[in-house]
């Protein structure tokens, strides 16, 4: 018996971005996985409190509670009994505890703790107490070694484990997840696609705008404005009263797949370009569900952002990038149309390759065995 867990509700939509849901169901379709575990993590909010607040009385460093050994015990008490042989495949890496007598236990994560602290700007400021950070990841560590295998969605994600943490590359591989949409959902072609690009429409989704960094998208649409090319900006993803005002933006708040999926299914076809230039990005989901639907991407090299495409699906920038380097690549399929349909028709081609059911197989593969994925055969790619 395998079951999935992270933190929070595993057999829900609305847990972490809908990965454990979709991952679930497309393992279980496969017989990869049989359950999900239902664990709250709001419930615990007053104990959240009560620590901190003991913590403070102590004059110890605040914040990160979610990676404290009080915190687990806790959630591990919502657990019943499973049989010691159960596998359990977990997104969050200090879960389940060492100790706490679940005999065997994978990962499955898109980025190691070290990273989050570090590239998400978790650890101090306010965030995770520098203590605590340096607690987490030793246990985490440990968590690692005694792990049976540690999957990766990125290369970015699998070099932090082997070589920030010393885990041997043999046990840790790497698998992009699928796109977080119905497996029913592909490619849409229609009587409007072909012919001239009247108004090119960038898409955007995003809740942390700093981090996801929509000015500098807008600063690409004001760098194609300046050059007399229609451009519009459609963002999803925060609420419209809050975020930035752009007369070449369009903003339409945040689509919720479990009531609207349809709505979410038109936004990004609709688009020519979904965009993710972000400053930091463990992985960028939004990449993978664009180009599942046929539409290509183009996104900056930072984090696991590379994992997420595949050549010939998009542009790829360096981080160095300026908004007129970019605007320049998105001109030219302005001007030369027919090249901008055929990007889309060889993205729809390989739209297969983004769903749930390829990454499924290739975990199936690595349980039965092969080392296609390990990193130690990947990372002169890394």
């Amino acid at each position: 018996m395998r079951i999935l867990t992270c933190l929070g509700d595993a057999t829900s939509i609305d847990t972490w971005s809908n990965t454990p849901y979709f991952l679930l169901k497309a393992g279980k379709s496969a017989g990869f996985l049989d359950e999900g575990w239902r664990l709250d993590t709001k419930v615990l909010r007053y104990h959240r409190l009560a620590w901190n607040a003991a913590r403070t009385m102590k004059r110890l460093e605040m914040g990160g509670f979610q990676y404290s050994q009080p915190f687990l015990r806790r959630l591990m008490a919502q657990v019943g009994p499973i049989d010691a042989e159960t596998e359990v495949l977990s997104h969050f890496p200090l879960f389940p505890s060492l100790g706490s007598g679940f005999r065997r236990t994978s990962y499955y994560i898109d980025a190691t703790l070290a990273q989050n602290f570090s590239d998400y700007g978790l650890a101090g400021r306010g965030g995770v107490g520098k203590a605590m950070a340096a607690d987490a990841i030793a246990r985490e560590r440990n968590q690692y070694e005694a792990a049976e295998r540690i999957v990766c969605m990125s290369r970015w994600a699998a070099r932090s484990v082997v070589e920030r943490y010393g885990i041997s590359g043999r046990k840790v591989h790497i698998v992009p997840p699928g796109a977080n949409l119905p497996p029913d959902q592909g490619p849409a072609f229609g009587a409007k696609q072909g012919g001239p690009l009247v108004m090119m429409r960038l898409g955007f989704i995003g809740k942390d705008l700093r981090r996801k960094n929509l000015h500098f998208l807008l600063q690409i649409a004001d760098v194609l404005h300046a050059r007399r090319v229609p451009v519009e900006i459609a963002a999803a993803g925060f609420d419209p009263a809050v975020g930035p005002r752009h007369h070449l933006m369009k903003a339409v708040g945040f689509i919720d797949k479990r009531h609207d999926m349809p709505k979410f299914l038109r936004f990004i076809r609709s688009c020519h370009f979904m965009c993710l230039f972000s400053n930091a990005e463990a992985f960028g989901l939004s990449n993978r569900e664009s180009l599942r639907l046929g539409v290509p991407v183009l996104a900056r090299n930072i984090g696991g952002i590379a994992d997420t495409m595949l050549e010939g699906c998009g542009h790829l920038f360096e981080p160095s990038a300026q908004p007129e380097d970019i605007a320049k690549a998105i001109e030219y399929y302005v001007l030369n149309p027919d090249r901008y349909w055929a990007l889309r028709q060889s993205v729809a081609a390989r739209s297969t390759e983004f769903s749930w059911e390829i990454t499924v197989r290739k975990l199936q593969a690595i349980w039965s065995g092969s080392d296609q994925y390990a990193y130690e055969r990947m990372k002169s790619y890394a």
